[in-house]
C-alpha cells in the first residue's frame, strides 16, 4: 500500500461523517427558503468545507500527519472531475466539471487548514484577515459563482462579509480555540490588554479579554457595513442568501454586545428573531 492509500482510512471515516451530518436542515432559516437545487449545491459546498476543517482539527496524529492527509485531499481535488474516492470531494465534480465554480476556492480551504497546522496565533489583525482570505472568503466566492454574479466588486464586498463572519466566530469560540491550542485574537492586542494564555481557557472573561473582544466586534461591524452593498447588487435567491449571511453577522455582533462580551462563561449565539429582523431590514432597502 503506497503513502496515498495508507492515508485513506482516517479520511474515509471523516468523510463519511461529513456526508451524513451536513444537510440543508442545518441551514439558517433564510437559506432554507432558497430553491431546492441551490440548497443542494450549497450543502455540497458546506459539506466539503466541514470535511476539510475536520481533517485539520480532528484527524489522528500531529500536524505532520494532518498535512499529509490534506495533501491527499488536494490531490483528489486536482483530479476533478475524475472519480475521486472521497464523498465530499467527489460531490464537487458537477460544480467544477461544468465550469460553474472554479477549483481555487476549494484549494484555498485546504490551504487554510494547512496554515492551522503550521501556526497557532497571529500577531496582528491584518494577519488574521490574511487567514480569513483562505478560511472564509472562498465560501462567499463560491456562492457568487453559483449565482453567476462573481464580478470584481461583488467579490470584494463578499470578502468583507465573510471576514466579518469569521472574526465574529473567533470571538464566540475563544475558549474552544484556546483549548485546541489556537488563538485567533491579535496577539499584540492581547499582550497590551494584559491577557495571559490561562485567561483564554478559564470560566470567567477578564476585563482585558472583554476589551479585546469589543474591538474585534467593532471591526466586524465595520466589515459588514463595507459589504452591505452586496445585497443591493444582487437579485433573486443570491440577494436572499447574502442578506441572510449579513443578517446573521449583525445578529451575532448584537448578541456579543448584549452578553457584554463574556465569551467564556457560555457560547454566545444570535437570536433567530434578531437575525430575521436584520434580514428583513436589509431586503427592504432599495438596491
Amino acid at each position: 500500500m503506497d503513502a496515498l492509500d495508507s492515508a485513506y482510512a482516517p479520511l474515509e471515516t471523516i468523510a463519511a461523517r461529513a456526508m451524513s451530518q451536513m444537510t440543508t436542515e442545518n441551514f439558517p432559516v433564510a437559506l432554507r427558503l432558497l430553491p431546492a437545487a441551490v440548497r443542494a449545491d450549497l450543502a455540497t459546498v458546506y459539506r466539503f468545507a466541514r470535511f476539510v476543517d475536520d481533517v485539520g482539527d480532528e484527524a489522528p496524529g500531529g500536524p505532520e500527519q494532518r498535512l499529509a492527509l490534506l495533501d491527499v485531499v488536494e490531490h483528489q481535488l486536482r483530479g476533478l472531475p475524475g472519480d475521486a474516492a472521497l464523498g465530499p470531494v467527489r460531490a464537487l465534480a458537477p460544480l467544477v466539471g461544468s465550469g460553474r465554480v472554479p477549483l481555487q476556492p476549494f484549494l484555498d480551504l485546504v490551504e487554510a487548514n494547512r496554515v492551522d497546522q503550521r501556526r497557532s496565533s497571529y500577531e496582528t489583525f491584518e494577519e488574521l484577515l490574511e487567514y480569513c482570505a483562505l478560511s472564509a472568503a472562498p465560501v462567499g466566492r463560491v456562492v457568487l459563482h453559483l449565482a453567476g454574479a462573481a464580478s470584481q466588486e461583488a467579490v470584494r464586498l463578499s470578502d468583507s462579509v465573510c471576514a466579518a463572519l469569521q472574526v465574529l466566530e473567533h470571538c464566540q469560540d475563544v475558549g474552544e480555540d484556546a483549548r485546541a491550542g489556537r488563538v485567533y485574537l491579535p496577539a499584540e492586542e492581547l499582550r497590551a490588554a494584559g491577557v495571559q494564555a490561562a485567561d483564554l481557557t478559564g470560566h470567567a472573561t477578564s476585563t482585558g479579554l472583554r476589551g479585546v473582544t469589543v474591538r474585534q466586534v467593532v471591526r466586524a461591524r465595520e466589515l459588514l457595513e463595507d459589504g452591505r452593498p452586496l445585497v443591493g447588487l444582487l437579485r433573486g435567491w443570491p440577494r436572499l442568501a447574502v442578506a441572510g449571511f449579513v443578517a446573521g453577522g449583525l445578529a451575532t455582533a448584537d448578541a456579543l454586545d448584549a452578553a457584554r462580551h463574556d465569551v467564556l462563561a457560555r457560547t454566545v449565539h444570535p437570536s433567530r428573531a434578531r437575525t430575521m429582523w436584520h434580514a428583513l431590514s436589509l431586503l427592504a432597502r432599495r438596491p
